[in-house]
């Protein structure tokens, strides 16, 4: 077991332990906070797999995070349960995906990220203008979470468990996914699309794939998203949710599996801590956290996931140095 192996098994374990023993013991907007991260790492995980492992360039993730919100909360209108909504918001995700994505097999970098953007823009102006459908700018409000087994989950703590539980699911289904043929074939469109085809990996498959399932995790999240607000409008999913849910997959590092979890940590929490730590910056604390995003990408472009590899490999530098370094002396004392 190499160091980063050994890193990553002590983090998701670090990371298990306070996810299941601290929210006991936190306010409601604490144990909110930790249930919208949780939303957000599902979110930025299916991006992460769009635009990380499979090489493409998204700037609309949030609208299929509000497919999935408007989705589940359309069918609860219609007197559907939540349980039902939740596969229909999913599946009109992926569906959408798979229509994203054909630019994508004409069109790559900057031009993929600008029809993406445009998707996004168009989507949010159906979510603000047909108001027979969304609501409008008033939105939906009265979102009901679900139940299991007969269990209500209308307590923060209970919601927040069964976040706590689809999420560990997602993520485990998704680690999954990368493990697998299907994986190694999204890694290789990210590397190289043309030597990928030459070995057989149908390309444009796993291109609207990536768009595909990523949208479809969007969905979810946006499905968990609406319950745990009980209030969606379209200011939720705007280019600028999509921009910051990009943020959250670059600084925690793309392709890095574990990189959401941190992303979306940064991008969430850090804001609310800069505010509530120093009440000096509440009128400020955008820009601050801003250069201090900005100062993380300076000096670990790789993501924030990069640290440890970085750390690792300076340690094995300054470990080989010092055998030569003795070496030396010992030569120049025979000398």
């Amino acid at each position: 077991m190499n160091n980063n192996q050994k890193f990553a098994g002590v983090f998701i374990a670090l990371v298990a332990i306070i996810l299941i023993a601290v929210p006991p013991f936190l306010k409601n907007y604490g144990v909110y906070l930790f249930s919208l991260w949780l939303v957000f790492v599902v979110a930025t995980m299916g991006l992460n797999l769009t635009v990380g492992y499979a090489g493409q360039k998204s700037l609309g993730h949030a609208a299929f995070f509000g497919i999935g919100a408007y989705g589940v909360a359309i069918a609860m209108k219609a007197g559907l349960s939540w349980w039902l909504g939740l596969p229909i918001a999913m599946l009109a995700c992926f569906i959408m995906g798979i229509i994203v994505g054909f630019p994508a097999l004409r069109v790559q970098t900057i031009y993929l990220a600008f029809a993406t953007l445009g998707f996004n823009t168009a989507m949010w102006l159906v979510f603000r203008n047909e108001e027979w459908l969304t609501g409008g700018t008033f939105g939906f409000n009265g979102i009901a979470r679900p139940t299991v087994f007969g269990i209500s989950l209308k307590g923060h703590l209970a919601y927040y468990y069964f976040v706590l539980s689809v999420s560990a699911i997602a993520i485990a289904l998704l680690w999954g996914l990368l493990r697998s043929p299907w994986g190694k074939a999204f890694q290789a469109l990210r590397d190289n699309p043309i030597r990928a085809e030459s070995l057989g990996i149908d390309t444009r498959a796993y291109t609207l794939l990536s768009f595909a399932i990523g949208a479809a995790y969007a969905g979810l999240a946006g499905a968990l998203y609406a319950s745990l607000t009980d209030y969606i409008d379209p200011a939720s999913f705007t280019v600028g949710a999509s921009i910051t849910m990009y943020l959250m997959v670059v600084v925690g590092g793309a392709g890095a599996f574990l990189g959401p979890l941190v992303g979306a940590l940064v991008g969430l929490i850090l804001p609310e801590w800069i505010r509530d730590v120093a009440p000096a910056l509440a009128n400020w604390y955008l820009p601050v956290f801003g250069v201090m995003v900005i100062a993380m990408l300076v000096w670990l472009p790789d993501g924030l996931m990069s640290l440890p590899e970085k750390l690792f490999s300076k340690r094995n530098v300054l470990q080989a140095g010092v055998p030569s370094a003795q070496n030396a002396i010992k030569m120049g004392e025979k000398k």
